[in-house]
């Protein structure tokens, strides 16, 4: 199994962040857990249970996209993911650990989010920021995957064969897999400003 770099998938997704690392280590675990490669067509199917970041990091890497009908997005607002393969019996879901989030492991970055917020943020304050983000990518890139994911081996329940010839049934599989578990926070707190992602190589954050 092979990962694109994670630079490469940056400059897909347009700016470097935390939610972006989160999402790569998701789907890199899933693909380890589930011996599988990037599916060409629609051989696994995923479902996420938000629309941030790391989102375009599960679908660059697994493949899954929802033009083809194979990433089915589900707004729960947590940062849980359940992967699974049509032509096997397996499945994984995977959930951010709760403590692992960026204002517990640097609750200054609280502050000094207030202050960007209400635009009273200093040179320092910006620095500071980009630096706190840098420790927090590179935790999560380095960092065992277990030490901020809970996962778990799901039996899995859903149609054989090519998804183009049977359609992937969202609503039995919510039921029995996106019920289940606590909710969660995401990688970062949402007061996270958009103006404090670091720009991908050639790209500017928008």
């Amino acid at each position: 199994m092979t990962l694109p770099p994670f630079e490469e998938v940056a400059v897909f997704h347009g700016h470097i962040c935390p939610g972006l690392a989160f999402g790569y280590r998701a789907a890199e675990y899933a693909k380890k857990s589930l011996n599988t490669g990037r599916s060409e067509d629609e051989e696994m199917v995923t479902i996420v249970e938000n629309d941030a970041c790391m989102i375009d990091a599960i679908q660059y890497i697994t493949g899954c996209t929802m033009g083809k009908g194979n990433l089915i997005f589900r707004d729960h607002g947590k940062p849980v993911y359940t992967f699974i393969l049509r032509n096997g019996n397996k499945a994984v879901r995977i959930a951010q650990r709760p403590a692992f989030g960026m204002d517990t492991l640097f609750p200054e970055i609280t502050e000094i989010q207030a202050r960007v917020a209400a635009g009273t943020a200093s040179d320092a304050d910006q620095k500071q920021m980009q630096e706190l983000r840098s420790a927090m990518i590179k935790k999560i890139l380095t960092a065992p995957l277990m030490k901020y994911m809970n996962a778990k081996r799901l039996p899995r329940n859903c149609p054989s064969g090519p998804a183009s010839s049977n359609r992937f049934p969202a609503k039995p599989v919510e039921n029995q897999y996106l019920n289940s578990g606590h909710a969660c926070r995401t990688v970062m707190s949402s007061a996270y400003p958009v103006s404090m992602r670091t720009p991908a190589a050639g790209k500017s954050a928008g």
